[in-house]
C-alpha cells in the first residue's frame, strides 16, 4: 500500500538557487515589488518566462549590477 505523505520540498539558500521570483529580486535590488515589476514591463530586468509565471534568472541579475557570479563566490568566501 503506498504511503498517503505528501512530500517536502527542501528550500535551497537564496544564493544556490538559479532563478528568483520578480519579488525577491526586486528586495535583493532595495526596490519596490511594484519598481521591480514596472522594470519587468520596461524590458530593464531581464527575466524567464514558464508559463505565467515570470523568474529573475541569478546570472541576469549579477549582469545588472555589474558582478560576476565568480566574483561573488570569491566575496562570499571572505566573510
Amino acid at each position: 500500500m503506498a504511503s498517503m505523505t505528501t512530500p517536502y520540498r527542501i528550500l535551497q539558500a537564496p544564493e544556490e538557487r538559479l532563478v528568483y521570483t520578480v519579488a525577491e529580486a526586486g528586495e535583493m535590488l532595495g526596490i519596490s515589488r511594484a519598481f521591480a515589476y514596472e522594470l519587468v514591463a520596461r524590458g530593464e530586468l531581464p527575466v524567464i518566462k514558464l508559463g505565467r509565471r515570470r523568474l529573475v534568472p541569478k546570472a541576469g541579475l549579477l549582469a545588472l549590477v555589474g558582478q560576476s557570479e565568480a566574483e561573488t563566490l570569491t566575496q562570499t568566501d571572505r566573510i
